[in-house]
């Protein structure tokens, strides 16, 4: 098979990229190691910032969301003993977020691919790229007991952390930063109303938040230590942890009942430098992971593909090789805003095993600056809706 871009990952990225694609007029082609059932399987969270929601109209993808989603005007922070505060994007930016989940994302993008007929393969197995320092590579997987072949011009890696497209880069090219939390989330789905707001609750014994995904269904998670595992938290002790975390006046309003799904989340910050490497571009996941305080994960992927289809567009309809030259830096200007703001707001909500005295007063100065300060509320509010897209 040949094609102009092979993609690898069938996640919102890899799918987005290969849509815009297709509407350029571009020949691409996506493998996916999971079986579509499984990918589709997956909940994530989906809190858009207003460039995403922008993208998925532009490109005609935004039919469902405008229907079933939810506009957002902020975020509210309940803060043990102290006022509770909202960051006020509407107020601030004359924008809004919309609560949108990732899973229906994925589903508004696999009918569009099926809809215009794109290239998408899933049960792709040991995906591998080869000869990305030239103008002419190719990957290759294995499905249905054979070995397949694609040469392509470029190759999209929208594989994830664990994809094999980071790890093609040579480390002699490839620089990588992280930091892992001492923490993770322990998360509950319920079939119960959400509140009305994404709340996150800052408390002595750690972090609480509400989230929504539906009319009848309520994501909620507490910081847990991150040795903790799903069994260690029974209902009776996820619930009680979550309400006590909260404001009784809040903690009344929330529906409690029995779980039907629960998982532990580690969080952890992690970009790898350059993300292009000769005909190897990285997207989303594969290149970095913010932690979720804030939601910037899925926004930040998309970002990611918007500089990339706009260098591929250039290339293959203008000739020109400036954008594709320049994506990784133009890139990685927004992955550091967005893991900027992720490590504050974490820094900030959390509380960090072994911390000392002097670290809980300035968490505590910190919130309480946001409180008194309306230039502190203008720039969180700016940093939380989404840095602009560079034209």
């Amino acid at each position: 098979m040949k094609t102009q871009v092979c993609i690898i990952g069938g996640g919102p990225a890899g799918l987005m990229l290969s849509h815009v694609l297709d509407a350029n007029g571009i020949d691409n082609v996506v493998l996916e190691r999971q079986s579509r059932e499984y990918v589709l399987g997956r909940i994530r969270a989906g809190v858009l910032e207003h460039n995403t929601v922008q993208m998925l109209r532009d490109y005609g993808l935004g039919e469902r969301m405008d229907k079933i989603g939810k506009p957002k005007d902020g975020t509210r922070i309940l803060w043990q003993d102290r006022p509770d505060f909202f960051i006020d994007v509407k107020k601030w930016t004359g924008k809004q977020m919309m609560a949108y989940g990732q899973t229906y994302i994925t589903e508004d993008l696999y009918a569009a691919r099926d809809r215009d007929g794109g290239a998408v393969i899933c049960e792709a197995a040991h995906v591998a790229l080869h000869d990305i320092d030239s103008d002419a590579p190719h990957v290759t997987y294995e499905r249905d007991g054979a070995t397949h072949r694609i040469d392509c011009r470029f190759i999209a890696g929208c594989d994830g952390f664990h994809g094999p497209s980071r790890r093609a880069i040579p480390d002699s090219h490839r620089r990588e930063y992280m930091r892992d939390y001492p923490f993770g989330w322990m998360g509950v789905m319920v079939e119960k109303p959400p509140l009305d707001d994404f709340i996150y609750a800052y408390h002595g014994d750690g972090m609480a938040m509400a989230a929504q995904r539906n009319p009848m269904l309520s994501r909620y998670y507490v910081q847990a230590p991150i040795t903790d595992t799903p069994q260690d938290w029974p209902d009776e002790r996820f619930w009680e942890t979550l309400l006590s975390r909260f404001p009784a006046e809040v903690a009344a309003k929330i529906q409690t009942g029995p779980t039907i799904e629960k998982s532990m989340a580690p969080l952890r910050s992690f970009v790898s430098e350059p993300m292009r490497h000769g005909s190897l571009f990285l997207a989303g996941d594969a290149a970095h992971i913010v932690p979720p305080t804030g939601a910037k994960g899925l926004n930040l992927a998309f970002s990611d593909v918007h500089y990339l289809q706009r260098a591929l567009v250039a290339f293959f309809k203008q000739g020109q090789g400036d954008l594709i030259a320049g994506y990784s830096d133009t890139a990685l200007r927004r992955v550091w805003s967005a893991e900027n703001i992720s490590w504050r707001l974490t820094k900030l909500l959390h509380v960090f095993p072994g911390e000392d005295p002097f670290e809980q007063k300035i968490r505590q100065n910190d919130y309480d600056l946001l409180l008194m300060s309306e230039a502190a509320q203008h720039a969180l509010a700016y940093e939380y809706i989404g840095l602009p897209f560079e034209t």
